[in-house]
């Protein structure tokens, strides 16, 4: 080398633990445009030199960088952060060099260090938060011997929307098959005049892109989305990759199921149940590639007449990478589209899904019901790494899911679980009218509604006495009106003397909204105990009186310090949902 030939000296400079980050970058955080996402890193130094230590940021694909400094927090801990504005995905990294002199100019960037680049993906606010109904319109009628239509299923869109909801979701609207259609409570023999279950789809009439003639035609699906969104609602279709025996694509593409020895189609299992009325995909068969594009064309086909959220029946059945493969795809020609991954099944695998792009993830609320369960379930989606690309979705009930809690505890049990699932979740759900009108009637010994909808057409009173419409639709107004609700990485839960009261709060950063919810768990009996909270936390002084005032009842209370009574009898009210104040 020659003598007089320069060459700079290795770096000195050290970063370590960007975060948020998932998998060491393999797959994205996730955010919602108009929020900040604040990036924290370790970066230090040899000696005593200072650092300039700054944040990139720019949307993907762009060629020049955004910057903003990161101030120092202590013990080498760096923190930044940038405003998310579009949607799609962002990349950001940091980047440090030394000051020569501690006066030195900071664009001197000699001995520069940049992290590896991470990405954040950026959704629609209803990626983050929202209120989902969901109901089958054959059942929105008032004729118990034939299918009601989707107009007049649209006649019920007024009612959804009274109560406080954004998105009103539908089970598969698509031709049901005939062979082997199974009857009422799953009977394996169909009576003639049986609808036979959504799911099973595909029959003369057409498959996963049309209508099932009961319900109407493409243009009567048009005319609903419209109502829907006429009273500020949004339309989220059943996306069921399975097929009908009857389905065109079983005689045109036989390629594209698994087959037995004597070379006959395998029915659909998904232990311990078996469908005897459904076909799955086989998506590692020789004709892998046309299988894949035409179920990524059943996307876009929907989402081209409008349907903007999709919630996915059984994901954890199809393999990863055809779900990290189809969800980039459309998004990248549709980026506001909302995918809800239906898995209930291992933690692993829910994670995995979420990682491989599902904007949000169901979840075990629905099995958990104790104090002890609930923190620690809760603690973990959103005070570890898992909040950083798992949305939950908390559905209170669902067609297949009747708990036993709702069972046995009746109307409270019901009001119960409502208020856990709309503030314990930004995002939550629920299946009516069965869920308002406190359904118990189950098959005995299982989670199954005795003659369930997914069977047979059902008529509903909607106004039948006992029913907690009033409650839902406080529950949503509570929700819209108060911020800290309408997100989840600010739960904290707190200390109550009793293992059958729950207590946890919400907040915004700013403080500026501040939610404290306070649950009965014993829909049987009253139950009261002291309660403990962090009133530095919730911006309260230390021994200055302040209101909390109930939005479920808008009863008023004013409390002092950190220690206060509460009573909860669930014959009257099971919770308070208080909005808390500063005196």
């Amino acid at each position: 080398m020659d003598a007089t030939t320069h060459v700079a000296p290795p770096p000195r400079v050290v970063i370590e633990n960007v975060r948020p980050r998932v998998d060491d970058g393999r797959h994205p955080v996730k955010r919602s445009i108009g929020e900040t996402l604040e990036v924290h890193a370790d970066v230090f130094v040899d000696g005593h030199a200072a650092l300039a230590v700054m944040l990139r940021h720019r949307v993907a694909g762009a060629s020049d960088w955004n910057e903003t400094s990161m101030e120092p927090l202590g013990n080498d801990l760096w923190r930044g952060d940038f405003a998310l504005e579009r949607l799609g995905f962002c990349e950001y990294a940091v980047v440090a060099w030394p000051l020569r002199e501690r006066e030195a100019m900071r664009d001197d960037r000699e001995g520069a260090v940049e992290s590896p680049v991470l990405r954040v993906r950026v959704d629609r606010e209803r990626a983050r938060f929202g209120a989902w109904y969901e109901m089958f319109p054959r059942s929105a009628g008032d004729d118990p011997t034939r299918s009601a239509t989707l107009r007049e299923a649209a006649a019920r869109l007024p009612d959804v929307a009274a109560m406080g909801f954004d998105v009103v979701y539908l089970p598969p609207i698509h031709p049901i098959g005939v062979t082997h259609r199974k009857g009422a409570n799953n009977a394996l023999v169909a009576a003639p005049d049986d609808p036979g279950s959504p799911w099973a789809i595909g029959a003369a009439a057409g498959g996963h892109t049309a209508v099932e003639p009961a319900l109407g035609t493409l243009a009567d699906f048009d005319a609903f989305v419209m109502a829907a969104r006429a009273h500020r609602l949004e339309v989220a279709l059943d996306l069921a990759f399975q097929c009908s025996p009857d389905h065109p694509w079983v005689r045109k593409y036989p390629e594209w199921f698994h087959h037995r020895s004597d070379g006959t189609i395998r029915c659909a299992e998904n232990p311990p149940h078996k469908f005897e009325d459904i076909y799955f995909f086989d998506f590692e068969s020789a004709a892998w590639r046309a299988l894949w594009d035409a179920l990524r064309d059943v996307v876009l086909f929907w989402v081209e007449r409008g349907v903007r959220i999709l919630r996915v029946d059984n994901p954890h059945t199809k393999p990863f990478r055809f779900w990290e493969w189809l969800i980039a795809d459309v998004q990248r020609l549709h980026p506001d589209v909302i995918f809800l991954a239906e898995a209930f099944t291992r933690p692993k695998i829910m994670r995995q899904l979420s990682k491989c792009g599902f904007t949000q993830s169901y979840t075990y609320f629905t099995w958990r019901h104790t104090k002890a369960e609930l923190v620690e379930y809760f603690t973990e989606l959103t005070q570890t790494d898992v909040r950083e690309y798992l949305r939950p979705n908390l559905f209170a009930n669902t067609p297949d899911v009747l708990h036993d809690y709702l069972q046995r505890g009746g109307r409270a049990a019901f009001q119960i679980r409502l208020v856990l699932a709309a503030t314990l979740g930004a995002s939550y759900g629920i299946y009516g009218p069965p869920f308002e009108l406190c359904e118990v009637d189950a098959i005995r010994g299982t989670e199954e509604y005795r003659n369930s909808e997914k069977y047979q057409v059902r008529v509903w009173d909607r106004d039948r006495p006992g029913n907690i419409r009033d409650l839902v639709t406080r529950v949503n107004r509570a929700r819209r009106e108060h911020r800290a609700l309408q997100f989840d990485h600010r739960l904290r839960f707190h200390e109550v003397d009793d293992e059958r009261l729950l207590a946890y709060s919400k907040t915004t950063p700013d403080l500026a909204s501040a939610v404290l919810v306070i649950v009965n768990l014993d829909p049987d009996r009253a139950t009261e105990g002291w309660l403990h909270l962090p009133i530095d936390e919730l911006g309260l002084g230390a021994d200055v009186p302040y209101e909390v005032r109930d939005l479920l009842s808008d009863a008023r209370y004013v409390w002092r310090g950190p220690r206060n009574w509460v009573r909860l009898d669930p014959a009257t009210a099971p919770a308070h949902v208080f909005v808390v104040r500063a005196g």
